[in-house]
């Protein structure tokens, strides 16, 4: 393993790259304040843009660490965030990353949550060294899972009443892809 912290990462439509305390606003229209977007998160929506900043403020404190990895989510042609991809936990001696992502309903159905996260699997793969990375999603939330597939994720199960979010206790349905799987795609 090899972490690097959170680079930026460019796609054709696409610059994954750190959050600002400027992304506040953006974060706060964009996707954090939508009900919605926010149905089957464990975060809840956000009041006000002080909670952006707040967590903004947080998320920016880590970029020093090298195995932090939380990205904004920009399309080159809007030219500011319309959500976040991240590792949200990580095991080192195995090799494991989970990855966790929310984007704005403006651009949910246009494929760009897929191409954001291929983009933060190849770089997990290829530039740290990770062999797996994971991703789950609540089964009342099927679009989530459809991302992972289109990414190569296989479907591995889900896990009864294993967490919780903006609706209470629910299941998880685990998706995962190996270094080598990749491999063998390319």
């Amino acid at each position: 393993m090899k972490h690097l912290g959170t680079q930026i990462i460019e796609t054709p439509r696409l610059i994954l790259r750190p959050f600002t305390l400027e992304d506040a606003p953006a974060m706060y229209h964009n996707w954090a304040s939508d009900p919605e977007v926010t149905k089957y998160l464990m975060w809840p929506t956000h009041q006000s843009m002080e909670v952006s900043r707040q967590v903004l403020a947080d998320w920016v404190s880590h970029y020093p660490e090298e195995n932090y990895y939380q990205w904004a989510i920009v399309p080159k042609e809007f030219g500011e965030p319309i959500g976040s991809i991240a590792v949200v936990h990580f095991h080192d001696r195995i090799g494991k990353a989970e990855v966790g992502y929310c984007i704005g309903k403006a651009w949910w159905h246009q494929g760009i949550m897929a191409e954001a996260l291929e983009s933060v699997i190849r770089f997990l793969f290829e530039e740290v060294g990770f062999n797996r990375v994971e991703a789950c999603h609540d089964p009342n939330n099927p679009n989530s899972g459809k991302v992972m597939e289109k990414c190569g994720m296989c479907f591995e199960g889900t896990q009864r009443q294993a967490s919780f979010n903006n609706q209470g206790i629910c299941d998880l349905s685990w998706y995962g892809i190996l270094a080598s799987d990749k491999e063998k795609n390319l």
